[in-house]
């Protein structure tokens, strides 16, 4: 097992300090400009599913099979190198450039005159999200040093998350009065200015905060600090039990979320619901996910990472279990309100995991790998999804996800090991 030693708050002779209260402006700013970030993401839940439907009158596989296929796939790859590229290039040139790619999707969704622009405007999508979110989170966990690390990344997906929910909420208002295109998407084209603005003028580079940590460990041999990027991936993918357990769980994690982006909106319209409930419906699940991270994230530096990454997928699976049992608003709202408290207990908690295990030197790359595997869920997601809901309808399709979820939860109770320095010095010492 690979843990780092807690770190003194100054990094050694660089004289830069590690954690969230001495880099507070700048920590604080980050968080802004990743909600930002999945306000760019929130633009599409609740409309494109609908336009879709409505507009270009897909079937669900159809749909399912192109644009949230495009997307995922893109960013599970762009995801991998943008690690490799923030530690080569910085990780502020990194996310300018994710946000120089964001620019035209706005305006692709709005007036596109053919499926074929939905899909390119997801692409571009995808390698936005996959340079912006992983930069973000690579930023944070720089900054914010080993102690707080699960707190800086419920930070960090609390702020994405929550824009994803306002702006699904948002966007299915002005749908329901203006209709589908193109006034929901100008929320999009003010966030990705803003967005490009705050990182060229206002983001620092953070990848010295990473080199002051590694400084800091103790001395390792070159064979485990010098790894190449193949090894990196090999031991985050499935050589590393901790970590391996990890990217299947967040793969797992975003294939429900394509589902909730993809199949949910369709079933929702099936029975009868209006616009406006459905994107209540579609904000409830991000929302309570993004709030939960706040406290999860916290939580997990006390109580440790692998309890709480086993009971929220566990608690996921039930609650995607209730929207394929389902047949009314409430039940759907229930529903939606476990599965982002499921989702919150997962989400910041696998990144932590990664920062925990993971050396400062080479760490940008294990999260751009694990990152790989969780955003690859998309890709996953779209094409069972959208198969399975071909062949034998969308209920079909969310028994399978929940079936699949809850394997997941078991895997991380049987492979994963306590990564937290804190949970496992505790546990050492029960045991001893």
């Amino acid at each position: 097992m690979n843990t780092p030693a807690p770190a003194h708050p100054t990094a050694g002779h660089t004289g830069l300090r590690l954690g969230l209260r001495a880099n507070l402006a700048q920590f604080t700013l980050l968080v802004a400009v990743n909600a930002l970030v999945g306000g760019m993401l929130g633009q599409e839940r609740v409309v494109l599913p609908l336009l879709a439907d409505q507009v270009f009158h897909l079937a669900a596989s159809a749909f399912a099979l192109t644009y949230i296929l495009a997307f995922g796939a893109t960013k599970a790859a762009v995801n991998f190198f943008a690690g490799t590229l923030s530690d080569r290039y910085g990780r502020k040139p990194v996310l300018i450039a994710g946000w120089l790619i964001a620019l035209p999707v706005p305006a692709m969704l709005a007036w596109g005159p053919t499926w074929g622009w939905i899909v390119a405007a997801n692409i571009l999508l995808g390698a936005s999200q996959g340079l912006t979110w992983s930069t973000t989170v690579i930023m944070k966990i720089d900054l914010a040093g080993p102690e707080r690390r699960g707190l800086a990344m419920g930070f960090n997906e609390a702020a994405g998350y929550v824009a994803v929910a306002a702006t699904s909420l948002a966007t299915g208002a002005i749908a329901s009065h203006y209709g589908l295109r193109p006034e929901p998407f100008l929320l999009g084209a003010a966030y990705a200015a803003l967005g490009l603005g705050m990182s060229t003028l206002l983001v620092r580079e953070t990848r010295e905060y990473a080199r002051a940590e590694a400084a800091l460990h103790p001395v390792q041999s070159t064979a485990e600090t010098a790894l190449t990027t193949a090894q990196i991936t090999r031991r985050t993918s499935f050589t590393d039990k901790a970590l391996s357990a990890a990217s299947q769980a967040g793969m797992v994690n975003n294939l429900n979320d394509a589902l909730a982006w993809g199949i949910f909106p369709l079933l929702f319209a099936a029975h009868g619901l209006s616009i406006t409930q459905i994107g209540i419906l579609a904000a409830i699940y991000p929302a309570v996910w993004g709030a939960g991270q706040l406290l999860t994230g916290w939580w997990s530096d006390r109580v440790g990472r692998k309890h709480l990454i086993t009971a929220g997928m566990l608690l996921q699976a039930a609650a995607i279990a209730l929207v394929a049992a389902g047949a009314t608003f409430p039940v759907w709202a229930t529903a939606q309100v476990l599965l982002g408290i499921g989702t919150a207990l997962v989400y910041p908690t696998l990144l932590a995991v990664i920062g925990d295990v993971a050396h400062p030197a080479w760490r940008a790359r294990a999260v751009g790998v694990y990152r790989l595997w969780r955003d690859g869920g998309f890709a996953v997601g779209a094409l069972l999804a959208g198969a399975i809901a071909a062949a034998y309808g969308l209920t079909a399709a969310i028994w399978t996800v929940a079936a699949l979820t809850a394997a997941s939860g078991l895997v991380v109770a049987v492979r994963m090991y306590e990564t937290h320095p804190r949970a496992t010095t505790a546990e050492g010492s029960a045991t001893a």
